[in-house]
């Protein structure tokens, strides 16, 4: 059997006995009647919980559509146009709408990234990424989290949020309220939302009990958010489905249709587990990379090897990760600090430190061997020399999953 996995721009491929695959997780077959902007004008056509959009802001009003960065796959550029028809229905003119990019706590965008993410919409209506640096305060949660949110959203009249769902690591799933909490917050409230990631309820594809995520959504309630339109995307990030209405009602049907294609029983763990984000723009730094192994840790045996396959040609993409990483005298190490320091950024190197606990993680990247080592991964020049070596230490018995497309797929264990 030959596997392909997305790296960067590119491919990696591994060849591998038939008998060893124990399963090739990919999206659940589906019928999907929609695509791209005419599952999104057909989302806008039957809302969920809520009004037309074009029955709901006022003229004077001044709107705010809140969309993805640039680490995000979400084609703002298909989401966007029938959203501002629906505006133009309502009356809203042009210069009334700005779109902001949640950034969270990612670089700012150049112009020509702008530019890709608007597609045929740049230059029709302003643009601007948000602005940590000025924030308003809204209010707090009841779990003490601020609500700092950039000061042209949270002076908005209207607000829409745009964004993609798919499973989150702690947060249960991507979308809906996020784009407010951590999309426009500061580092601040970021790092005290999710200093709530150590909780057992903080999981994948867990919304009811799950604390850091009921934070988001309250965060979301105490700013305002009017509507949202949410897609969902296969393995190649087109859109196959969409939202559309009330900020937790159409999240929540879109949830359950995630669910459906994405959701992966599996009989048992394996001893090899190959994974990838899919390639750009999500392998473009270990930080974005780590969301693939967070999931793909949920398939490997304990004292299993999970095979990491992300061109991360931005290195690792954070300071404080990059901090943590390197400065840490042991994995184990920064498993105890998120416990007595939660740090942004620090939070997800002590989540590869936890999957290390349980399995080792071999690195096939764009990165210097040595400076791999350092960070307690084990570096290999290809994924097939990975599955070699891999079969060479667990037999040539070794169970194998594959995992293409790591950040969407949640293996679901019997254990």
């Amino acid at each position: 059997m030959e596997l392909e996995f997305g790296y960067g721009t590119g491919v990696q491929r591994v060849t591998v006995p038939d008998r060893n695959v124990t399963d090739v997780l990919l999206s659940n077959p589906m019928e999907h009647p929609l695509r791209g902007e005419a599952a999104v004008r057909h989302a806008l056509a039957h809302p969920i919980g809520a009004q037309k959009l074009r029955e709901l802001p006022r003229p004077g009003q001044k709107i705010v559509i809140v969309t993805s960065d640039i680490s995000r796959p979400l084609p703002t550029y298909d989401v966007l146009p029938p959203v501002l028809e629906e505006l133009d229905a309502a009356g809203i003119p042009r210069e009334d709408i700005t779109l902001v990019f949640a950034l969270g706590s990612h670089r700012r965008h150049t112009e020509a990234e702008q530019r890709k993410l608007m597609g045929s919409c740049y230059g029709k209506v302003r643009c601007e990424d948000s602005d940590p640096g000025d924030c308003v305060r809204m209010g707090v949660t009841s779990r003490g989290t601020p609500v700092d949110i950039t000061r042209r959203v949270a002076e908005a009249d209207f607000r829409i949020c745009l964004g993609n769902i798919e499973f989150h690591y702690f947060a249960g799933y991507s979308g809906g309220a996020k784009a407010i909490m951590p999309g426009v917050s500061t580092p601040e409230a970021i790092q005290c939302n999710h200093r709530m990631m150590v909780s057992p309820d903080a999981c994948a594809g867990k919304l009811e009990g799950n604390p850091l995520r009921q934070d988001i959504e309250e965060a979301g309630a105490i700013c305002g958010i009017h509507y949202i339109v949410n897609a969902v995307l296969d393995e190649h990030k087109h859109i196959v489905h969409a939202v559309a209405g009330d900020v937790t009602k159409a999240h929540r049907e879109g949830c359950k249709y995630l669910d459906r294609m994405y959701r992966k029983p599996i009989r048992e763990r394996a001893d090899i587990v190959l994974v990838s984000q899919g390639g750009a723009p999500k392998d473009a730094n270990l930080y974005q990379t780590q969301k693939a192994l967070d999931n793909a840790k949920h398939a490997v045996k304990k004292g299993g090897t999970i095979i990491l396959i992300g061109a991360c040609p931005e290195g690792l993409g954070s300071a404080v990760f990059q901090q943590w990483l390197t400065q840490s005298p042991s994995a184990h190490a920064m498993v105890e600090r998120i416990g007595r320091d939660f740090q942004l950024g620090g939070h997800k190197a002590a989540a590869i430190g936890m999957v290390l606990e349980n399995a080792a993680i071999d690195l096939v990247s764009e990165m210097e061997p040595d400076f791999v080592r350092s960070i307690f991964l084990n570096p290999q020049p290809s994924a097939q020399k990975a599955l070699d070596e891999a079969f060479q230490k667990y037999g040539p018995d070794a169970t194998v999953i594959a995992m293409p497309f790591g950040g969407a797929t949640l293996p679901m264990a019997p254990d």
